[in-house]
């Protein structure tokens, strides 16, 4: 089988594209995906370096990624709710790390996919599911957003950040973005009612009144701001500093949901959800799409296609 895959931690240079690696194993409750469209994110660095090592089993060679869309080829006896040809797409965070998405043929617990929107191709239903997911449950659980709720989004040009300024509109929620200036027509385009520059001094100076919520996707000085950006720090969430819970707010760790990917489905074929693909790279080059994506200030999502 032909994949991505590195066999020990450390920079880009330890991920080989290969042609021998063993095909996955297709468990009781799996469905083998063939894949299409494997999203990059700042998390398959921190496994490449070794990182996550004490939070999750890892088994040599590995294939990163865990973001996928594809077409199932096989299901396990168990699996009741796909069947082979049918489109998907998921956040593939197993209980160990090995069988990645970034290789022709990828074993996914069914637990971790949702059918394909038909309005997105498999490269834009690629980006979705971890930036996706992680917007859509910070905003609907940790931040409990509604209609007319005023929502400040930090760095909202992002991958997370541009899908949670979508979601957040599409809840009914007054949305303010921080970002460069040069990104601020494109959040406008997006949903944004408000955009600020966030080099432009402290967002709590430069907010007409405090808003209700606050996503924040920066940590640092931004985090440290927050209680003063809004009305009740209770619901302020982050998905960078766990420090925000000693602040009275809520860390958000995403996980796989097949009910909200369903939620971001629905909302992609709505027209609500839309997906801007910064580069797509092919297989080979997965490194530079890790390394696009390590440097920072991407706007919209790095994809490696199969």
């Amino acid at each position: 089988m032909k994949g991505i895959a590195f066999d020990r931690f450390g920079d880009a240079d330890v991920l080989e594209l290969r042609d021998d690696l063993p095909e996955p194993p297709v468990g009781p409750d799996t469905v083998l995906v063939r894949s299409r469209a494997a999203g990059v994110n700042p998390v398959d660095m921190a496994i490449r370096a070794g990182y996550l090592a004490g939070a999750y089993p890892h088994h040599f060679p590995i294939v990163p990624g865990w973001d996928l869309a594809g077409v199932v080829e096989a299901v396990g006896p168990a699996v009741v709710d796909f069947a082979p040809g049918d489109e998907v797409f998921g956040y593939l965070r197993r209980d160990d790390v090995q069988w990645g998405t970034a290789a022709e043929l990828v074993p996914a617990p069914q637990r971790c996919l949702a059918h394909k929107p038909s309005s997105l191709s498999f490269t834009e239903a690629g980006a979705v599911p971890l930036a996706g997911l992680t917007a859509y449950q910070a905003l609907t659980e940790a931040l409990a957003v509604g209609e007319g709720d005023r929502v400040l989004v930090h760095r909202a040009a992002g991958g997370v950040g541009f899908f949670a300024v979508q979601i957040a509109a599409a809840l009914g929620a007054h949305v303010i973005g921080t970002a460069s200036p040069r990104n601020h027509a494109f959040l406008a385009d997006a949903g944004a009612a408000e955009v600020l520059d966030y080099s432009a001094g402290p967002i709590s100076e430069q907010l007409s009144e405090p808003v209700d919520a606050v996503l924040d996707l920066i940590g640092g000085p931004a985090l440290a701001d927050a209680p003063k950006q809004v009305r009740d720090v209770a619901r302020i969430a982050s998905i960078v500093d766990p420090v925000v819970n000693e602040m009275g707010g809520r860390y958000v760790f995403v996980r796989p949901e097949r009910h909200d990917l369903e939620e971001l489905a629905r909302m992609a074929d709505a027209g609500q959800l839309r997906v801007v693909i910064a580069k797509a790279f092919p297989l080979a080059q997965t490194a530079q799409a890790q390394e696009l994506v390590a440097g920072g200030h991407v706007r919209g999502k790095v994809v490696v296609t199969l």
